[in-house]
């Protein structure tokens, strides 16, 4: 079992458990409260993530701004997450963004608010940013970090790494990004080049310490919709798949398992993504075009494993604790025959979800 939420639902896990915070520190790379809730669940994975280590040199910070560890709003695990808050109000974290919250009815969401690289009209120009080096992170911390982790566990850990192509077009600008797949490639070509170039160092580093203890590594990249692929298939092997490979790569020459995460309708892509060596895939939205769990099973379950799942569109925030209960049952039945799943929700379980709900879908009874 895996756990993944909205700092909203970590806050109301913890005011119904009565489990107090203690201020946190630089020296602290896990929120210990949030550490006792996923023991609580029972809980087996841990995730260890490159931005827990960022360590940038001094002249990448705005003026007037000052480190923050703590309170992105998109974390969703025990980690912490650099960023650097700014005067105004907004945040930036390693790669540029400049990022606002917005309110919403039951929380709040991380958006962002500039696009750093939409001006650039040139490889030329992308090569004046100041892009982030692999020596902006120190790891060094990692065995240690390990060592604590295996010390309440064993846990299966997985180290988490950034994405490609959605990076890319963070930074660029999801418009832009879109035609220059098809106008000017070299552009999102440079981009994700150099994004790659600092995920295959870092990884490559990150295994060389940990040696055989971490049990995954874990990317990232969003190249679909609810109804098919953001792209063409043959775009995406020409530009996105070679960087992939790379990645996936370093993990398998230190015989380390891959986990891929990519929303939405990802089914054409599922039979070259095994050929390249993903083993597992999250998030399985069974409700995404082509994304029905009895299908994947069927077609990969010999081949794929799969993390994720319980949805949190309608039956987390919506359903009753009964229909939550059904849902794992069924995803357990269907995903877990013969092994090869990891429950967890879809995605990030939402600040609309009722504890109620998180309670059912973490009652060990009905397994």
């Amino acid at each position: 079992m895996d756990f993944l939420a909205t700092p909203e639902i970590w806050h109301k896990l913890q005011e119904h458990f009565g489990v107090a915070s203690r201020p946190l520190t630089d020296d602290d790379f896990y929120d210990p409260a949030w550490e006792t809730i996923l023991q609580h669940f029972d809980v087996d994975c841990r995730v260890i993530s490159y931005d827990q280590f960022c360590a940038p040199p001094a002249s990448v910070l705005d003026a007037g701004a000052k480190v923050d560890w703590w309170n992105a709003l998109s974390r969703s695990t025990p980690n912490r997450m650099w960023r650097q808050e700014l005067p105004d109000g907004a945040s930036k974290d390693i790669w540029g963004h400049v990022i606002r919250v917005v309110n919403n009815p039951t929380g709040a969401y991380e958006e962002f608010a500039v696009w750093p690289l939409a001006q650039a009209a040139s490889v030329e120009d992308l090569k004046r940013y100041p892009w982030p080096e692999p020596d902006w992170w120190d790891f060094s911390a990692l065995p240690k970090l390990i060592a604590q982790l295996d010390a309440k566990g064993p846990f299966h850990l997985r180290f988490r790494i950034g994405s490609v192509f959605e990076l890319a077009w963070q930074l660029r600008g999801m418009q832009e990004m879109l035609m220059d797949l098809v106008n000017q490639p070299e552009i999102p070509q440079y981009i994700m080049e150099r994004l790659t170039d600092v995920y295959v160092e870092n990884t490559r580093r990150v295994l060389e310490l940990a040696g055989d203890r971490l049990d995954m590594v874990y990317f990232y990249d969003d190249v679909a919709t609810q109804q098919n692929l953001m792209m063409s298939a043959r775009m995406w092997r020409r530009l996105i798949k070679p960087l992939h490979a790379r990645i996936i790569g370093v993990a398998k020459q230190h015989n380390i398992p891959v986990m891929y995460h990519c929303d939405g309708a990802i089914y054409p892509l599922i039979g070259e993504l095994i050929e390249m060596g993903v083993d597992v895939l999250n998030p399985v939205q069974a409700d995404a075009a082509g994304m029905e769990p009895q299908r994947l099973k069927e077609e990969f379950g010999d081949k794929l494993s799969f993390h994720g799942g319980i949805d949190i569109i309608k039956t987390l925030p919506k359903g009753t604790p009964a229909q939550v209960q059904a849902e794992v049952k069924e995803r357990i039945r269907v995903l877990g025959n013969d092994g090869g799943y990891v429950l967890a929700s879809s995605h990030h379980i939402q600040s609309d979800t009722p504890l109620a709900n998180v309670f059912a879908m973490y009652d060990l009874a009905i397994r």
